[in-house]
């Protein structure tokens, strides 16, 4: 499929507003993957379909997440927000015979990150996060860091994102604190 045919799917699946993130964050991808040396064609890709089950029916996420042999831990089974990346990677292999492991990792991974990312899967965990409909809080700090220093502007991402779960009494999934700690180590070893 090239990027009209699968944008043509993703409208199918969503509203005009996820609509538009999808294609904002599939360009945001596209910029952070030129700075920093990933596979355009990847992001573009990955960017498009990484929220291709969020709008549908929580027990057909359910049934996706079954069909494609995975069994929920108990933070998943308890955080229904997480449900949509780990279908939508399930969805792109089986419905959509995308075979690539990066692009099947960096949908399945845009929501918690975790450790050992790829450049890809840190680009499209990043360009969630700076799309251009984006307007959370210190957005624009965000958008400036994930173009200076990705692994900086993750930490940053991975902050905000556990502090506010943690302030809301949410449940916090080890995979994001597992890629805090990754990263955080990390910068560390190169001194920044």
């Amino acid at each position: 499929m090239d990027k009209s045919e699968y944008l043509s799917l993703i409208k199918g699946r969503m509203g005009e507003r996820r609509y538009i993130h999808s294609v904002n964050v599939s360009e945001s991808a596209v910029r952070l993957a030129k700075v920093y040396g990933a596979d355009e064609e990847k992001a573009k890709i990955a960017g498009i379909l990484h929220d291709c089950c969020k709008e549908i029916e929580k027990d057909e996420m359910l049934q996706i997440i079954a069909d494609g042999g995975i069994i929920l831990d108990a933070v998943e089974q308890n955080s229904s927000k997480l449900w949509h990346a780990i279908a939508g990677s399930v969805y792109i292999q089986n419905e959509l015979g995308i075979d690539d492991e990066d692009i099947i990792n960096s949908v399945r991974y845009h929501t918690t990150g975790r450790a050992g990312m790829s450049l890809l899967e840190k680009v499209i965990f990043t360009a969630d996060f700076i799309s251009a409909e984006r307007d959370y809080p210190d957005v624009d700090v965000m958008r400036k860091k994930a173009f200076e220093d990705l692994n900086s502007a993750m930490l940053y991402a991975l902050k905000f994102t556990i502090k506010d779960l943690s302030r809301r009494e949410l449940p916090i999934h080890s995979n994001a604190v597992d890629c805090y700690n990754d990263i955080l180590i990390n910068l560390k070893k190169k001194g920044n």
